[in-house]
């Protein structure tokens, strides 16, 4: 974790609070995560400087969250590690806000982040953006999207229009779909008959994965001119990725998160899921601000950012967090970094 020379201590300086599902269907999901901002704190060298760890179960709902970030800011905490889900923010976010106590959630919901609330789940505009890059990179342009229609393709379709609206540049071809064949063989036939593209991003997996395959070697689209992209979650082979072989995708470096994987198996004997990544990197954040007494607003947006086990992430005014990811190309056995974090 980023920390410059000369760091102070200061009034900011205070006890931290982590909201998780400790009881309830969650709790398989909250427990690695709390063991992984335990690590954080505990850590070579971080100890001494580590602020008290205070612990509240949500117990996976909005309400169980609200109760539990209310008892958290009552005990004195200065920033709140959590909650994981984007339904539990919402409900916690106002409290945190009225209580001018910041939040890292653990939810990838982009609607979730506002002043004083960052989500640190990797989202699908940090996705997006660097597939944008990639393709620009490398000509493959126009850059055409077919995503579904659901939360998650939408968040993909509104982060293309955004940088395109930023840059004054041509919006790209953009359809949704719903669930099918018949849906997503409707979609590939309007592309096709809008015309030539250099790259198509996807956002769907499985048996949608399945039909646009069939779909585009039906209508002949040379995968070898044309390249394809998709979501992170295609690192994943149960995704149905190496159908798409040679596509791209973005997603965290796993080199990264080596040292975490190694410091939770020698402790847990058994590996980090990838949610823990979060609680670790919102820990060790807290962690350096609290050693320079800076565990507010001024510290968590520093311009050069932090260093977590995912990589590089920098936390704007607005609640938006920008990340470094790496570049992917799905192979039929497994995935394979073909470019930085970026």
């Amino acid at each position: 974790m980023n920390q410059p020379q000369g760091a102070s201590q200061g009034a900011s300086a205070g006890p931290i609070a982590i909201l998780l599902p400790l009881s309830g269907p969650l709790a398989d999901v909250g427990r690695p995560m709390l063991r992984a901002a335990q690590l954080s704190l505990a850590g070579a060298g971080a100890a001494a400087g580590s602020p008290a760890l205070i612990v509240k179960d949500t117990r996976g709902n909005p309400e169980g969250a609200v109760l539990a970030a209310r008892e958290a800011i009552a005990g004195g905490a200065r920033m709140l590690l959590g909650p994981l889900t984007s339904a539990e923010t919402a409900q916690v976010g106002p409290v945190a806000r009225g209580a001018g106590v910041p939040v890292l959630a653990f939810t990838n919901d982009p609607g979730q982040s506002q002043p004083g609330v960052w989500t640190l789940g990797i989202t699908p505009g940090q996705q997006v953006r660097r597939l944008v890059t990639a393709v620009r990179a490398s000509g493959r342009e126009p850059m055409a999207a077919l995503l579904p229609n659901n939360d998650f393709g939408k968040a993909m379709a509104d982060e293309l229009t955004r940088i395109a609206e930023t840059e004054r540049s041509p919006l790209p071809f953009v359809r949704m779909h719903g669930p099918g064949a018949a849906a997503v063989n409707a979609v590939v036939g309007e592309l096709v008959a809008a015309g030539p593209v250099g790259s198509i991003l996807l956002g769907t997996s499985g048996n949608d994965l399945k039909s646009f395959a069939q779909a585009f070697s039906a209508v002949k689209i040379d995968r070898s001119k044309v390249q394809i992209l998709g979501p992170a979650l295609w690192i994943d082979p149960a995704s149905g990725s190496s159908m798409m072989v040679g596509a791209w995708f973005a997603g965290t470096d796993p080199d990264a998160r080596r040292d975490l994987i190694r410091s939770y198996m020698a402790k847990y004997s058994e590996p980090p899921p990838p949610s823990a990544d979060l609680a670790h990197d919102a820990a060790s954040v807290a962690r350096v601000l609290n050693e320079r007494g800076q565990m507010n607003e001024t510290g968590l947006t520093q311009p050069y950012g932090f260093t977590g086990v995912d990589g590089i992430f920098t936390l704007s005014p607005d609640g938006q967090v920008r990340r470094g990811l790496a570049l992917f190309r799905v192979e039929r056995v497994r995935a394979v970094k073909i470019g930085g974090a970026s």
